[in-house]
Parts: C-alpha cells; sequence; structure tokens
C-alpha cells in the first residue's frame, strides 16, 4: 500500500499545528483493513479558536470582507484550479482513505472542482433590490454574508459533500471551519492546501479533524457560528439541530433516505436496470440519495427481478487503487456488520435473496458486502422503512400507478426518487404527485452544481448547491433612506 504524505495537522488562521491535546485520529484502508495515515484530532478547544480565527477573518473591515467581488471570484477559482492540480494525488487518498475505486474518486474530485468553478462565477452577482415606499424616500435591499460557517461533512462523499458547501460560503463572502468524519479525515485537509494555494487571507478556511461528539457538536453550538451545513444520518442531524439552536444559528441538514425508482410497464428495462444499478451500487450503496427500494409494476416484476440479479452477479468486487473493481468495500467493519445484518432481517421477515447475500468468497480480507438484491418485499419490511446504506436493493412489486405512488411516499424520508417510465404525461404525473425534494425521470440519481440538492421529512431541509445556496449563506439587509 502506497504510504500517504499528505497533510495531518489541523489548520487553524492559516497555521498548520497540532491538536492542543496531541491526540490522533487514524485512517484505516477499507479494502486491507491496514491503517492508512495518522491525523492531529480537534478537541473543544481547538474548535474554539478555529471559530475566532474564522470570525476575526469575517468581520466587516477585514481584508475578505472588503475584497472586491472579481477578487474574491479569481480566489474562489483559484481553489478550483488548485484541487484540479492534485487531482491525481486526492484520487489516492480518498480511494484509500475511504475505500471506493479510483474511477469513482475521480469523479467526486471533478464534481467539486466544477462546483468552485461554478460558484466562482456568482461572486460578483449577488445582488439585491431596490423596492418604492415612496416618493422621497429610497428603500433597497442587499445580500450580506451570514459570517461564520461550519461545515461537518459526512464519510460517504467527504470531499464532494465538504465542497458542495464551502464553495457557495466562500463566493458569498462567509469564512469557514470544516470538521471533517473522524472515519475519513484526510481529504477535507486538502481544502486548506487549496486555500493556501489561492491565497486566501489567514482565517478565510479553517480544517479541525475529529470526534463528531466532541468537536462536531462543539463547532454545530459555537455561538460564534452563524451557520451551520451538515450532512449525515437523521439521528445524528437532530443532534446537530439542537446543537445549532443553542447558538440561534442556521442549520442546512441533508439527511437520510430511502429514495423509491418506479418502473413501470413501458419503460426501457435494460435502461432502467442499468440506472437502478448506478442508484444502488455506486460507492457500495453508501448514498443518502439511493434508489434502494425498487418499486415495480406486476406485469414486469419478475423480469426486473432477472435482470437486476444479473447485474448484481456480474460486478467486479474489489478497491483500492491498484484493484480493477467496480463496486469497492463499505467503509468499516461496523457499517458490514450493519449491512449484513440488514440482509438477516430481510431474510426473516420474509424477503427473497435473488443475488448476493453475504461477503464474497474470494475476499478474506477488507469490508466487502455482495451486491445484494432481495424480492418479494412489502413496504412494511424493515429492509424497506431504515435506510441501510449498504448494496442492498428491496424489490416491491404493486399493481398499477397509484399504488406506486402511495409506496414510494409511504417513507419517513424524502430525499430523491426515479420514474421511469415512456409515457410523459405519465413522468409529469406522478413527479407532481411524488413527495420527495428531487425526482428523476429516466435518470439515475444525478446532480450538478447549478441544481438544488436536498429533501423533505425525514431527510433533511434547506438545499445545496444551485442559486439556492447562495440564498443559504447570506442574509437579506433592508436599508431605508429619508431623502427629505
Amino acid at each position: 500500500m502506497t504510504k500517504y504524505s499528505g497533510p495531518t495537522e489541523l489548520y487553524i488562521g492559516g497555521e498548520w499545528r497540532n491538536a492542543n491535546s496531541g491526540e490522533t485520529i487514524s485512517s484505516v484502508d477499507p479494502a486491507s483493513e491496514e491503517e492508512y495515515a495518522t491525523v492531529q484530532k480537534a478537541d473543544e478547544s481547538d474548535v474554539d479558536e478555529a471559530v475566532q480565527a474564522a470570525a476575526a477573518a469575517a468581520e466587516r473591515s477585514s481584508e475578505w470582507s472588503t475584497m472586491d467581488p472579481d477578487v474574491r471570484r479569481e480566489h474562489v477559482r483559484g481553489m478550483a484550479d488548485a484541487i484540479e492540480a492534485m487531482k491525481d494525488e486526492l484520487t489516492l487518498v480518498e480511494s484509500h482513505d475511504n475505500g471506493k475505486t479510483p474511477f469513482e474518486a475521480g469523479l467526486e474530485i471533478d464534481m467539486v472542482i466544477d462546483t468552485f468553478r461554478y460558484y466562482a462565477g456568482w461572486s460578483d452577482k449577488i445582488k439585491g433590490s431596490e423596492i418604492p415606499v415612496s416618493d422621497s424616500r429610497l428603500n433597497y435591499t442587499t445580500r450580506d454574508p451570514v459570517g461564520v460557517t461550519a461545515h461537518i461533512a459526512p464519510w460517504n462523499y467527504p470531499f464532494q459533500l465538504a465542497g458542495r458547501g464551502i464553495a457557495p460560503a466562500l463566493a458569498t463572502g462567509n469564512t469557514v471551519v470544516l470538521k471533517p468524519s473522524s472515519v475519513t479525515p484526510l481529504s477535507a485537509l486538502y481544502y486548506a492546501k487549496a486555500a493556501e494555494k489561492a491565497g486566501l487571507p489567514d482565517g478565510v478556511v479553517n480544517v479541525v479533524p475529529g470526534s463528531g461528539s466532541g468537536a462536531g457538536s462543539a463547532l454545530a453550538s459555537h455561538d460564534g457560528v452563524d451557520h451551520v451545513t451538515f450532512t449525515g444520518s437523521t439521528g445524528v442531524g437532530k443532534s446537530i439541530q439542537r446543537d445549532a439552536a443553542e447558538a440561534v444559528a442556521d442549520a442546512t441538514l441533508e439527511l437520510g433516505g430511502k429514495g423509491p425508482a418506479i418502473v413501470f410497464p413501458d419503460a426501457d428495462l435494460d435502461t432502467a436496470s442499468r440506472g437502478v444499478q448506478y442508484g444502488i451500487f455506486m460507492n457500495a450503496g453508501q448514498m443518502c440519495w439511493a434508489n434502494s427500494r425498487l418499486v415495480v409494476h406486476e406485469d414486469v416484476y419478475d423480469e426486473m427481478v432477472e435482470k437486476m440479479a444479473t447485474i448484481a452477479e456480474g460486478i467486479p468486487i474489489g478497491g483500492g487503487i491498484d484493484d480493477d473493481g467496480q463496486m469497492g468495500p463499505v467503509v468499516n467493519k461496523e457499517q458490514l456488520e450493519e449491512v449484513l445484518e440488514y440482509i438477516e432481517i430481510g431474510r426473516d421477515e420474509g424477503a427473497t435473496v435473488a443475488a448476493g447475500g453475504g461477503v464474497p468468497n474470494e475476499k478474506d480480507v477488507g469490508y466487502f458486502v455482495e451486491p445484494t438484491v432481495l424480492a418479494d418485499v412489502t413496504n412494511d419490511m424493515t429492509v424497506a422503512r431504515e435506510e441501510i446504506f449498504g448494496p442492498v436493493l428491496s424489490v416491491i412489486e404493486v399493481e398499477d400507478e397509484a399504488e406506486a405512488i402511495e409506496v414510494a411516499n409511504d417513507s419517513p424520508f424524502g430525499l430523491t426518487s426515479c420514474v421511469w417510465t415512456n409515457d410523459l404525461s405519465r413522468a409529469h404525473r406522478v413527479a407532481d404527485r411524488l413527495d420527495y425534494g428531487m425526482v428523476m425521470v429516466n435518470e439515475t440519481p444525478n446532480t450538478w452544481p447549478q441544481t438544488p440538492f436536498g429533501g423533505t421529512k425525514m431527510s433533511g431541509h434547506g438545499r445545496a448547491q444551485g442559486q439556492e445556496a447562495i440564498e443559504t449563506y447570506t442574509e437579506v439587509k433592508n436599508v431605508h433612506v429619508n431623502l427629505d
């Protein structure tokens, strides 16, 4: 295994330094089960110093706050260029730290580069409006930065899901404190390297790897933080919401999902099955927006089960930079055990294992799970109700369109849904009736920097990406001038 040679220290106020406690976090390669790196572990005191540094950089008289928008634009674009220059190194790091294949890691980094370039273009286009009130009074609005933004990133897409919040926060003139998951702490430190290379003022970007209960909670509840962005489980999201409330800070929460992919008889079943494959087996199913429930019309149910089983059995499994596998391991032993437990629960509740269902025979090292297809699932089963966060597809049979919509909406989550049909009227009708933040028609779960991302119900609130993120990281100021 290639030795890690990247940054390992905290980055606070423009300086690389050790944690106050001297404690460290280990990064374990999920494919080899070997320690890949150790990094400094921030505690509450380190977080406090990071927030203070960010607050100083966000002062109205600071270099960052008084910077011309076109200059800020070039700084944000410079971060994109710096990340692009480090892509090969980041691909290696993300593959070892998270377990995803190099191809998947490369896609993640490309998305971040595109995101920073997209939001760089927003830097000089943020504006308010004039409001007519009377002939002798001028009333107008501006959109000002919220101030210090906290970003608590997950382990499934460590680099991408941090970057989609950091980019608009910087483009709108805010400062950043990033706390990556303690499971995957490495790639976040490259945002600090990118900030240095792009010449951002000290304190604008700060990175503090640490535990969720320690550094994460301290960051979310810090009274110097003005906005918290969190991506992760619904349970932890509730805690983050409570922590943010202590500081009266706004929070954007992108939480769990149990997305349905509805397949109607008139759909192109080969295209649909390949789309569902991406939507559940990409990143070993560790995606909040995974289409983990396949809701299929009875006329094509057996055929879709067969197609998905054939696809699952044909996916090469492997991980690491020197492996040609198409699906890597899950992130750690705890996640492996949880996924296998859910498969057993499915069996016990009456589901039929059409493909997979265990650990690959040829893999005696690494946290690998077979791509699994569960047939004969009903929507009241645990595997249809709870987020598994692994490569497990639950296939549910329905009689007609009305039942398909009912089953799809019968979930505590509301992040992403997919509809597969060649009937244009049906596509729009079903999309209108689905209670989800995102609906894909004849498309696997997909996103772009310019499109809003977020859900309803227990999947959280607020939107990442798109113009909506510009609104998230700015506040409206109203100015009233008496001209008499």
